[in-house]
């Protein structure tokens, strides 16, 4: 049967249309059924994972981002590591150089014996600025939580002119942070005595571990179960419990800092964020809003979560971050 001129012309419309298609690149085919609106988006930045000696210790980071860019410095809290920034590291090395070290005991560094190795906050200062060093940084931004805190205001007043940024989260710097939670600390920092040592062992297991990450969180199926589960594998190794119990021993040399951290804070006045799960038992808000007494310009955010703020408000945090250092640090 012979074909009208109007359907002749639809084939040759439709040959042609096969034929682009065909030769088209990959990326340039329509999306298949189900597939994200945002799939020709720049893949996130790859994270590297080095290991350094360090004053004869190894110290284990991840490192993003382009050397050149601004470098932030993240430092983690207890009981995690660096792993805790695992997901907030590739959002921002699209701008700047990211470094998140594990201290000596946490994560993938070295975790000498308790009896041959201090276990202090003054010497992982030490180590961390050790770390910037061997990496010929003289300006960067702090990112601390938890543990970080103490250990970043150490190498603040080191080098209070390297100081670019702080982003501040669950980390303490007032006595008024310091609430119940901390009762049975202080009691050992006040005797040092076995008893009181003891006494803290709750702290390091696994019951302990969940609550930091689930307790007052609104949505726990948010939170990775890995999380605990990572952490807690690390805390069971033989010897990590007395490492654990002289940092908790330690952590009392932070607090007489404290007035030297705030005239820091006073004299420096920092670019400073605060973002702060508001529902934290071990650093409650009490210890977030007395920064603003220092840093007046800080920007302070209270979220609606627990301790490790980053599981569940990611989506939340890491648009202030950006934001906030793309603002605030000099880009050269």
């Amino acid at each position: 049967m012979s074909r009208t001129p109007a359907v002749v012309q639809q084939l040759k419309i439709g040959l042609t249309c096969a034929l682009v298609l065909l030769n088209a690149p990959a990326d340039a085919k329509s999306p298949r059924l189900g597939a994200s609106s945002h799939q020709n988006a720049a893949a996130p930045a790859t994270v590297y994972y080095h290991t350094e000696k360090v004053d004869g210790v190894d110290i284990f980071y991840r490192e993003a981002g382009p050397a050149n860019a601004p470098l932030v410095v993240l430092l983690h809290g207890f009981p995690t590591s660096s792993h805790m920034f695992r997901n907030l590291m590739p959002l921002l090395a699209d701008s700047y150089h990211v470094i998140a070290p594990d201290y000596p005991g946490f994560g993938d560094s070295a975790a000498p014996d308790h009896t041959m190795f201090t276990y202090s906050f003054a010497h992982y200062a030490d180590l961390m600025d050790g770390l910037l060093e061997q990496h010929h940084a003289t300006r960067y931004a702090l990112y601390v939580m938890d543990y970080g805190a103490p250990v970043g205001y150490r190498l603040a007043l080191k080098h209070p002119e390297r100081i670019t940024a702080l982003v501040v989260q669950n980390g303490n710097a007032y006595a008024e942070g310091l609430k119940a939670f901390w009762d049975p600390i202080k009691a050992y920092w006040a005797d040092g005595s076995q008893a009181h040592r003891d006494a803290l062992n709750f702290l390091v297991a696994p019951a302990t571990t969940k609550f930091q990450y689930t307790d007052g969180v609104t949505d726990v199926a948010r939170i990775d179960p890995d999380n605990w589960l990572h952490d807690q594998v690390l805390l069971d190794r033989p010897g990590n419990k007395d490492i654990q119990l002289d940092l908790f021993h330690d952590y009392g040399s932070n607090v007489p800092l404290y007035p030297k951290f705030q005239q820091f804070f006073r004299e420096r006045k920092p670019p400073t964020l605060i973002v702060w799960g508001k529902n934290d038992k071990i650093f409650p808000a009490d210890g977030a809003t007395p920064y603003l007494r220092d840093i007046p310009n800080a920007e302070l955010h209270l979220l609606n979560t627990g301790h490790f703020a980053l599981e569940d408000q990611l989506d939340v945090m890491e648009p202030l971050i950006h934001r906030f250092l793309d603002r605030e640090v000099p880009r050269s």
